[in-house]
């Protein structure tokens, strides 16, 4: 027998409209749209946050209630997609102080049936999936929402094929984030380059291609710690290679640690790469989602565009440089700031606690607070490509239509003497994260 109120679906939108907190304790993939129940609808009631049950088992759980601004003197009501997933969230609650607390069970069987009761989803959910989705795609299911291309799992690295070696998920081939991004430069390679390591990777612009990361840490802090940054790597990859004219790319929500988190096999084969003769398109097919210095010098000029640092605080007022190969320290002039978090290889203010992409509707508010905006050209850059990938790829998944990677970032800006920079607190910056 339940210890909490059940509340109707009528209850539920008067209190809504009041200012009560709803909280969907399903996965993260189901609240960004994934129908994992076969429901009618996918996706979640307009205006919930994502809290799911999975999270209750980490010690830091409150801090994650804190992140949201769930606060105990506020009106919440839980619902998943049954009583159970609900009732094991409000214990939790519960034990921390929190005493407004009230359930919801008619998610599938009244709210999602009726068209008429708002729903929300993140625009291309497809494109980030669950570790069950995979699971059944490499068991031979036809899961739902695939299109029957070939596919091909990869599992990205930097430098570091022990992480691959160590253990991987069944069937995925290992990709080194050098294959398709400059040593020299950290920029995405030449069209030539790019066509070559694809084809000997399998990849044509017709495969599908499911990409995570792996975080594992060096053993020594003069290393680059691009084994430590887990999807950050994955999301570069798969950046370059939307760049490069690939159709359907995917990335593994919360990477291996997800897959792991599901209790799936892991395998320690060293799978062969299959080259594949032809990529099929001349790359790049789409130019437009790469950006460099003299667009970016553009976009600084005009009112309808941005430049996005996806930076830590102490890059961005030039505390520090990042990196130890940068020695130059500031920020870009007319830059706007989107924190990435504590410091250049992690990317925490848009992560969950398991590693998951962060509630897309709490990303947007904080964008949009900083005056980062759908309707404008947005270019986003950090150090040398990877957090503004991650940062570019949380836009494009929420369908904003204009949004490039800055791919040269502080690196390459840096570099010229005659471009401008600045240091110092600026005069307007929010931070809120």
């Amino acid at each position: 027998m339940s210890h909490f109120i059940e509340i109707s679906t009528n209850e539920l939108q008067k209190r809504n409209a009041q200012g009560a907190k709803i909280i969907d304790v399903r996965a993260v993939d189901a609240y960004n749209g994934w129908k994992l129940q076969n429901e009618a609808r996918g996706g979640h009631i307009k205006g919930a946050k994502s809290l799911p049950v999975k999270w209750i088992k980490y010690m830091d759980w409150i801090e994650s209630v804190k992140h949201k601004n769930i606060q105990e003197e506020d009106d919440i009501i839980l619902y998943g997609y049954n009583s159970e997933e609900s009732e094991k969230v409000a214990e939790q609650f519960k034990k921390a102080g929190y005493s407004k607390i009230t359930v919801y069970n008619a998610f599938l069987e009244e709210w999602v049936k009726d068209d008429s009761y708002p729903m929300e989803k993140l625009a291309n959910y497809k494109h980030l999936v669950s570790a069950e989705w995979l699971q059944k795609l490499i068991s031979g299911e036809d899961p739902m929402e695939y299109n029957n291309n070939k596919y091909v799992v990869v599992h990205a690295h930097y430098r570091n094929r022990d992480a691959y070696l160590s253990g991987h998920i069944p069937g995925a081939i290992d990709m080194d984030t050098n294959a398709l991004e400059s040593t020299e430069t950290w920029n995405r390679r030449s069209p030539e380059e790019l066509k070559e390591a694809l084809e000997q990777h399998g990849i044509t612009a017709d495969t599908t291609v499911i990409l995570y990361g792996k975080f594992m840490f060096p053993d020594n802090d003069d290393e680059f710690p691009g084994s430590a940054a887990g999807d950050i790597g994955a999301i570069r990859n798969a950046f370059i290679m939307m760049y490069a004219g690939v159709k359907d790319v995917r990335i593994l929500n919360g990477g291996f640690q997800s897959w792991q988190d599901a209790g799936f096999e892991v395998s320690t084969e060293d799978v062969p790469k299959k080259p594949v003769s032809d990529f099929g398109v001349k790359i790049p097919s789409r130019p437009e989602l790469a950006v460099d210095v003299p667009e970016a010098k553009e976009m600084l000029a005009v009112q309808d565009a941005e430049l996005v640092c996806v930076r830590s605080y102490p890059e961005y007022i030039g505390e520090v440089s990042g990196y130890n190969y940068i020695e130059a320290k500031g920020r870009i002039p007319g830059a706007v700031f989107a924190d990435c978090g504590s410091d250049a290889y992690h990317m925490e203010n848009y992560r969950n606690v398991d590693h998951t992409t962060r509630e897309f509707h709490e990303t947007a508010d904080i964008w949009h607070n900083n005056g980062i905006t759908p309707e404008k050209h947005l270019a986003f850059y950090c150090g040398t490509g990877w957090r503004g990938s991650e940062a570019w790829f949380n836009a494009w998944l929420m369908g904003w239509p204009k949004v490039s990677v800055y791919d040269g970032g502080w690196f390459e800006w840096s570099n010229d003497p005659t471009n401008p920079y600045e240091t110092g607190v600026p005069e307007e910056v929010s931070r809120e994260a």
